[in-house]
This record gives structure tokens, C-alpha cells and sequence, in this order.
């Protein structure tokens, strides 16, 4: 199979560059396509799939993936997936939302984290408000931004450098984050390796 993975920003191409070999496996193929921004993705997508629906290779799938951003996944959901619908290709398609941003899935695997940051608290993942990482308040950038400052590393952090850094260490088979867990499932059964876990 091959996965065309369209994604809203750089850092989740960085990321998924990464972790997508590690979640489908040998054997398969992938290309990530990333957007300027959500609004681009969300516009631009019910045309691609239009075009896709036209000549898509039989061993194709694609994967759309958005972030939350605070706004409600099931109308995100809903209208990702009523664009692979509208184009006849829904069965080929994977549509997922990120809750709530891509960080949630670097809380999810907190042996990522340390060893990217080795002075990050080990009781990080155990406090109050860390414990689900799909629920962590006020933005998982910010969250993750704030806690690296208080463990004493610089500011101005790049999202794409370390998307990538973190990525390297990350075991998709044991992360806590709910919605990477979905994705993982969902690509997975995308290319027949797994039954989809839904969500």
C-alpha cells in the first residue's frame, strides 16, 4: 500500500516523517503533504480528494489529519469525512483530529520527552492536569513550552525541530495519548493490518 498523509503544518510533517514507518511498517510506502495552515487544508481537501477520485492507483489510501485547536472534532470529523463522501472515495480515506494538538501526542510518550529533555521531572506525567494527554488545559504547545522553561531550557523553541527530535524517540505501540492511538489504529487498518478502533 502506499499513504498520501496531508497534515496542517510543518511540524506534523516533521513528525509523521518519522513515525508513520514505524506505525504501518516495511512494505508500504508514504508521502506527507503538509499545508500552510488549517484553513488551507480544511478549503483545499474536498478538491483533492475530487481529483484524487479520478485516477487514484488502487494501492492508495490517504490520511487527512487536523488538530483540534479548541474547536469541536466531531464537526471537524464530520466535515473531513463528508469530503471523501461527496468525492466516492470514503472507504480510501482516513480522517483524524488531533485532541488537542500535536504535543499531546509528545505527552503521550513521555520516554520521548525525557530523552529528548533529560531534566524534564519523571513525576511529570503522573501530576495533575498531565495525567491524560488529551486533556491537558490552556494548549498542549503551551503546556509543553512551560514546562520545558521550568526545567531550564531555552525559549523560543522551534515546533518543527522539536516535533522531530521527539518523533525519533517515540514507540507507537505505547503511547497514552487516546487520539494518537486512533490514528495509529486507523492507519494501520488502512493498509490492512489491523482492525480500525474507530473515533
Amino acid at each position: 500500500m502506499h499513504v498520501e498523509v496531508y497534515v496542517e503544518e510543518p511540524s506534523a510533517k516533521a513528525a509523521l516523517d518519522v513515525l508513520v514507518p514505524g506505525i504501518i511498517g516495511e512494505g508500504h510506502s508514504f508521502k506527507v503533504h503538509n499545508f500552510r495552515n488549517k484553513q488551507e487544508l480544511l478549503r483545499e481537501i474536498p478538491k483533492r480528494l475530487r481529483a484524487y477520485a479520478k485516477w487514484i492507483p488502487d494501492h492508495w489510501r490517504i490520511a487527512v489529519l487536523v488538530d483540534e485547536d479548541r474547536q469541536d472534532c466531531h464537526e471537524l470529523k464530520a466535515r473531513l469525512v463528508r469530503a471523501a463522501t461527496d468525492a466516492g472515495i470514503n472507504e480510501r480515506v482516513l480522517s483524524r483530529v488531533v485532541v488537542e494538538e500535536l504535543e499531546a501526542w509528545f505527552f503521550g510518550d513521555f520516554n520521548a520527552l525525557s530523552a529528548v529533555y533529560p531534566k524534564l521531572p519523571a513525576t511529570l506525567p503522573r501530576r495533575a492536569g498531565f495525567r491524560d494527554p488529551d486533556a491537558i488545559a490552556g494548549g498542549t504547545w503551551e503546556a509543553l513550552d512551560r514546562v520545558l522553561r521550568r526545567a531550564g531550557y531555552r525559549a523560543g523553541l522551534s515546533k518543527t525541530e522539536n516535533a522531530a527530535k521527539v518523533a525519533e524517540w517515540m514507540n507507537p505501540d505505547s503511547n497514552t495519548s487516546h487520539s494518537f492511538q486512533v490514528f495509529r489504529d486507523g492507519l494501520r487498518r488502512l493498509v490492512g493490518l489491523a482492525a480500525d478502533a474507530g473515533g
